[in-house]
């Protein structure tokens, strides 16, 4: 039945197509389609219609019958856009004085114009964004203003930044000395120095290492991106460093246009050098310190620059066409340009063989020594500081030190009986217990040195001890009580072969003369591969040059040298006029004939002639050089005269008897008359005690020859005055003389500080009040490194500096040195420095463009012309305290320190921290720098070090 049903419908389904494509035709169903499609379209549009509008009819009857009528959102932004900008009032108040608000409303000014208003401009032209920038800037400045003038300086100046400085120089100290020790297994000594630097600072701060920041650029960025922050967080109102838009722009120009170009300039070691030059401008150069720097230096690139510079003047005097007296004078100039140059290559090639000599060991083996005698050694507190290590090494200490103990008794005793002279005439009486003191004093010096218990004890005749100790008991003590024994204990170190004699053969003797700037003469060879090695020092000794240097001096007797004075002048230099003599010489030998002019003064003279004396005692007898003439020594006559007897001295010191009695002498000689500038010796040793006092008793004696011819009361005034100073002088002379003979403990000297600490620690107890001394005193030890040598010239020169500053100032200083921090920190003084900053980054209202690096040779160049210039100004009187080789060694080492850009950063990074530490002391800025650099991969490798040495202690 299923199936018939099925078959009935698809029957009757299939003749019904059949008829309506019969009646309708093919293309009928196509029609029919269409018809419904459009129907369906034409319901639906009419749908949309209807609904559209009776949507918007009921949603306005919603929105008069139930929403409140207010403006939100784009058109209430369009509405505020469309009104007039308000003008924004801005007080151009700063810090309450006009003369710095001025400069510093340009500075925010030039800031925002090249740094913000150049782009801007670009996509807006509304202002207000710009004057919101500003009024946060002046705000910021307002508060800094306030502090700053809340804070007291006075520490900062006087103590943190001196220390901080003092630590760093130690750090690069301590890393020179590490990379000494490593020797040839340094590969770039200037980055190995650098690593070197930041390990020694992060075992010396334990908390802290500035190797990121200084050494990476990006790092650096982000340090003061981080810095910048928080400071506007201390400085700005919450609302304003809320809107992080204008603090983001804020803070990238104070980092990025500010302090980092600032930052880079005063570390840029160029940068320093012509400022130190800059400095010191009003010093002329000195031909003998320009070659004692190219003798000393170890940088390659310095030697060819002025190679280099020298070759190019050389190529320009030849190429003029002279005539006349101008000749001599270019001939002069080019033999100068090619010793120049010939010291440069043989520098340069004994740098690049890497033959550098140890010019102490050099001395010490191949070298005849000048002798410096026993009585100019103990006299002398350079000479006698190495004597003294030297009796410690051998167990002879004592007997030193009861000589020097002996002489200050002397002179206190002298000066005690004076003053109680003096009470007696104006009738006190004070007798018994001045001679009490004195008598007490005399038992102390024999009780320590020369009693049974004394240990050690000076070993001397028993006859004069007890002697001795007989006038104690029995007789009032004099000054001259203890002269006996002190003779006999001076001839014992003297003749007493573990002394003196064999101090001469020690190589501290040969350091001594280095010091006391006696190692320039004789020269010496020698060479264990036959190459000849010479030994010439300069006027601070440690000089090491190639045989060619001496190619002058002769070997043999076929060299024939004479020379003779061919004419005489008057020059004027800087308003000092001295007589100057033009010696011809002639050298000839069996190959060549040579000869030049060199030019010398009489005093050039005068000092060679004590120097060969000295070095010759039996020249002496036979040599006798024209005196000395105070006054009308420039007259023509005089002139004529002195030349003539120059010349007699010139030809008796060449005669060829003399030089045969003593061939040493030839090198003497061939200095002397060599084309170059004269390097004077030492002649008299004792004149060095009265460096300090003479000029001021001298000064004394000058006024009172003055009052003479006044009115009598003014000159009765006068002269109580001018007593008065002289007694300070002499009580001055006196203090000076008991701190040289002050006497040190019978110990091995020691160090007071440990290898790596900071320097901020009170250096003495009654120093650290005294702001001047404690400043030079601070600086001695780390720029001449007097800490690490003998303890009993650092107590002399505290002392020395003591009588000095107090003869000098009184207790004044210290108030002078508060004035002056106050002057520094004057309104006056703060806008000349931001009128400084502004003129350096905005010179006549425009932005610096970026310098470009000056040329390696030029900067080559300034480098020896600073180190030059340092050197010349450094004072004789300071060679005389703590000696030539150690003044030298370090002025160079500080001129070496600022020779590195990632060192310099750092210094300037401290100084800033130390700032903002003194600045804000409430904010903890300690802290917050300790976590700034927490990143430091020294730091991190020190804590791993740490922690292993420290591991194995707490496991047991």
């Amino acid at each position: 039945s299923r199936l018939q049903t099925s078959l009935s419908i698809w029957g009757w389904g299939s003749l019904g197509v059949v008829l309506f494509l019969v009646t309708f035709g093919p293309f009928a169903i196509f029609y029919f389609a269409f018809y419904i499609l459009c129907f369906v379209g034409g319901g639906f549009v009419v749908t949309l219609l209807f609904g559209k509008s009776n949507s918007e009819k009921y949603l306005e009857q919603c929105e008069h019958s139930f929403l409140p009528c207010t403006s939100v959102g784009i058109p209430k932004c369009i509405e505020e856009m469309k009104r007039e900008a308000r003008p924004i009032k801005i007080d151009r108040r700063l810090t309450g004085a006009n003369i710095i608000d001025e400069p510093l409303q340009q500075v925010i000014q030039f800031s925002l114009r090249d740094y913000v208003q150049y782009w801007y401009y670009t996509l807006s032209d509304d202002e207000s964004f710009l004057l919101e920038i500003r009024q946060a800037l002046q705000y910021a400045l307002v508060q800094f203003s306030a502090r700053s003038k809340e804070t007291d300086w006075q520490p900062y100046f006087t103590t943190r930044l001196v220390d901080d400085f003092g630590t760093h120089l130690r750090v690069f100290r301590k890393a020179q000395q590490r990379i000494a020790e490593k020797g040839d297994q340094m590969k770039e000594q200037a980055e190995e120095l650098v690593d070197t630097f930041f390990e020694v600072e992060v075992e010396m701060e334990k908390e802290v290492c500035r190797d990121l920041v200084c050494t990476s650029p990006k790092d650096e960025e982000g340090f003061l991106r981080d810095l910048c922050e928080v400071l506007l967080y201390i400085l700005l109102p919450p609302g304003d460093f809320q809107n992080k838009i204008m603090r983001y722009f804020v803070r990238e120009i104070l980092s990025r246009g500010i302090l980092l170009p600032l930052i880079n300039q005063l570390s840029d070691p160029d940068y320093i050098n012509q400022y130190v030059i800059w400095m010191i401008r009003d010093s002329n150069c000195n031909y003998e310190a320009f070659m004692n720097i190219i003798k000393l230096s170890d940088n390659i690139g310095e030697l060819e620059a002025v190679k280099d510079k020298a070759s190019e003047e050389l190529q320009y005097l030849r190429s003029l066409d002279t005539a006349g007296d101008d000749i001599n004078t270019i001939k002069n100039q080019i033999n100068s340009l090619l010793y120049v140059i010939k010291v440069c290559d043989s520098r340069i090639q004994r740098l690049q063989s890497g033959k550098e000599i140890d010019t102490v060991k050099l001395a010490a083996n191949f070298g005849k020594l000048c002798t410096v005698p026993l009585d100019h050694i103990l006299v002398d507190n350079v000479a006698l500081q190495f004597f003294m290590d030297y009796m410690q090494q051998t167990g002879g200490q004592a007997h030193l030190f009861f000589w020097m103990t002996v002489e200050g008794y002397r002179v206190t005793a002298q000066q005690q009986l004076e003053v109680l002279q003096s009470r007696q005439k104006d009738g006190k009486h004070q007798t018994n217990q001045t001679k009490g003191l004195l008598r007490a004093a005399a038992f102390g010096v024999y009780e320590q040195y020369l009693s049974e218990k004394a240990s050690p004890r000076v070993n001397i005749d028993d006859n004069l001890v007890a002697k001795l100790a007989e006038t104690l008991n029995h007789e009032d003590p004099t000054p001259e009580i203890f002269d006996d024994i002190q003779r006999k204990v001076y001839e014992l170190m003297l003749r007493d072969e573990r002394f003196y004699p064999s101090f001469k053969q020690n190589v501290l003797y040969v350091r001594m003369l280095a010091e006391l700037d006696m190692l320039k003469d004789p020269s010496f060879r020698g060479s264990d591969d036959g190459e000849g090695e010479s030994f010439n020092g300069s006027p601070t000794g440690s000089i090491n040059l190639s045989l060619d240097d001496l190619s002058n001096v002769p070997s043999d007797e076929t060299v024939q040298l004479h020379a003779y004075i061919s004419d005489t002048g008057v020059c004027n230099d800087h308003g000092k006029t001295y007589a100057l003599y033009a010696i011809t010489v002639h050298r000839r030998n069996l190959n060549s004939e040579e000869t030049w002019k060199t030019y010398r003064r009489y005093s050039d003279f005068h000092d060679f002639h004590m120097r060969i004396t000295e070095q010759f005692e039996n020249l002496a007898n036979i040599l006798k050089l024209p005196g000395k003439k105070t006054f009308n020594n420039m007259d023509r006559e005089f002139l004529e005269k002195r030349k003539k007897d120059l010349n007699a001295y010139l030809q008796l010191l060449l005669s060829p008897e003399m030089m045969k009695s003593s061939p040493a002498l030839a090198h003497y000689v061939y200095d002397f008359l060599e084309n170059k500038a004269y390097s004077k010796g030492k002649g008299d040793f004792a004149r060095k005690m009265d460096t300090f006092v003479n000029p001021l008793r001298n000064s004394m004696r000058n006024v009172s020859n003055a009052v003479k011819s006044l009115p009598d009361s003014l000159a009765e005034g006068m002269t109580k005055m001018s007593d008065n100073m002289g007694k300070m002088s002499e009580r001055l002379g006196q203090d000076i003389k008991q701190s040289f003979f002050k006497v040190p403990p019978l110990i091995q000297k020691t160090y007071s500080d440990p290898d790596h600490c900071r320097v901020a620690a009170p250096i003495d107890d009654n120093v650290d009040d005294n702001i001047p001394l404690r400043v030079m005193l601070l600086l001695m030890d780390e720029v001449f490194d007097l800490k690490e040598r003998n303890q009993w010239l650092r107590r002399n020169i505290k002392n020395l500096l003591q009588q000095l500053i107090r003869a000098t100032y009184g207790d004044t200083i210290n108030r002078k040195i508060v004035d002056h921090v106050d002057w520094m920190t004057s309104p006056e003084q703060v806008a000349d420095a931001v009128k400084r900053f502004r003129d350096a980054f905005w010179p006549n209202g425009i932005l610096a463009e970026t310098v470009p690096r000056r040329d390696k040779a030029i900067r080559m160049r300034t480098r020896v012309a600073g180190k030059t210039k340092l050197l010349e100004v450094m004072p004789d009187e300071l060679k005389h305290i703590i000696g030539a080789e150690t003044t030298r060694k370090g002025i160079l080492r500080v001129f070496e320190m600022f020779q590195h850009a990632q060192l310099n950063k750092r210094m300037v990074y401290v100084f800033l921290e130390r700032f903002l530490e003194t600045l804000f002391p409430q904010n903890k800025f300690h802290e917050l720098f300790n976590k700034l650099h927490s990143r430091s991969k020294q730091m991190q490798r020190y804590k791993q070090r740490l922690h292993s040495t420290q591991a194995p202690s707490l496991q047991k």
